[in-house]
């Protein structure tokens, strides 16, 4: 028996057994969605200041700014608690750097002035949760886990695509910004395409992956607008916002078919 199946049993056997406050302790599987959230939380807080400084759905946008950053916190906190290896505290211990500057920012009134340099702070935000997300995966080292990771990633594609399109329109960071949008679109569909071709899906994972797809291709006329300079920024948010909670939750469908094949496997 290999030291990380016993880990695995013992983990198992305490949350059973154990007090209350380990019955939430986090496995692989949980752990990569939620250092995946991260991700999209990174960009969510960065769209929903860019929509406030646009004044674009400014209560909602601040409710959600708020909340996404106390989530952050929380799911922060959670994967530091988790961590299994140095290597994955020590990218963690990045983020929580990287963190601590940043929010002072965001948590502030949005402002045009060094907007650019804040922008590629948060980029190097998402990089570093990103890297938490690789780490970890690469930990649980099974085929299952990728899927979870690129479920994930859609979420944060979501985000970014929503929050490159509001900064065009407010015309900050203007040349990255289009930069990331193509980018983010080009990767969503490719992702999308990969997910529904997985020969590990479940009925369930596939229906909701079509419903997603037939929303993501109406989707596109709106994209498609700002080529022309028209911009619908309420019409995006809502847009990626609908299509986030889905692929959250196929991101949950998925780490649940991770979980099963692991302890399958035991």
């Amino acid at each position: 028996m290999t030291m990380k199946v016993l880990t695995t049993l013992i983990l198992l056997l305490v949350c059973l057994f154990g007090g209350t406050n380990l019955v939430f302790a986090m496995n692989d599987a949980e752990a990569i969605n939620i250092s995946g959230s991260q991700r999209m939380l990174s960009q969510r807080m960065m769209k929903s200041y860019l929509m406030i400084g646009a004044d674009i759905k400014t209560d909602q946008a601040q409710k959600q700014l708020d909340d996404s950053a106390g989530h952050f916190e929380e799911r922060l906190a959670a994967l530091v608690d988790y961590a299994p290896t140095k290597e994955i505290t020590r990218r963690l211990t990045r983020v929580q750097n990287i963190w601590y500057q940043h929010r002072l920012r965001m948590l502030s009134t949005p402002s045009r002035e060094g907007i650019e340099g804040f922008m590629a702070e948060n980029r190097d935000l998402l990089k570093a949760c990103n890297d938490v997300v690789v780490a970890i995966a690469e930990y649980a080292n099974v085929p299952s886990a990728e899927l979870v990771n690129i479920s994930g990633r859609q979420r944060m594609l979501s985000q970014r695509i929503a929050k490159a399109y509001v900064a065009m329109y407010w015309r900050v960071d203007t040349e990255t910004a289009h930069k990331e949008f193509q980018q983010s679109i080009a990767l969503f569909d490719e992702s999308l395409q990969k997910l529904s071709a997985s020969d590990i899906n479940t009925s369930e994972v596939v229906d909701a992956l079509s419903k997603v797809s037939s929303q993501w291709h109406f989707s596109q006329n709106g994209f498609r607008l700002e080529e022309n300079g028209r911009y619908v920024p309420t019409v995006i948010a809502v847009t990626t916002e609908s299509i986030l909670w889905k692929m959250n939750d196929i991101t949950k469908m998925y780490e649940e078919i991770m979980s099963d094949r692991t302890l399958a496997s035991l």
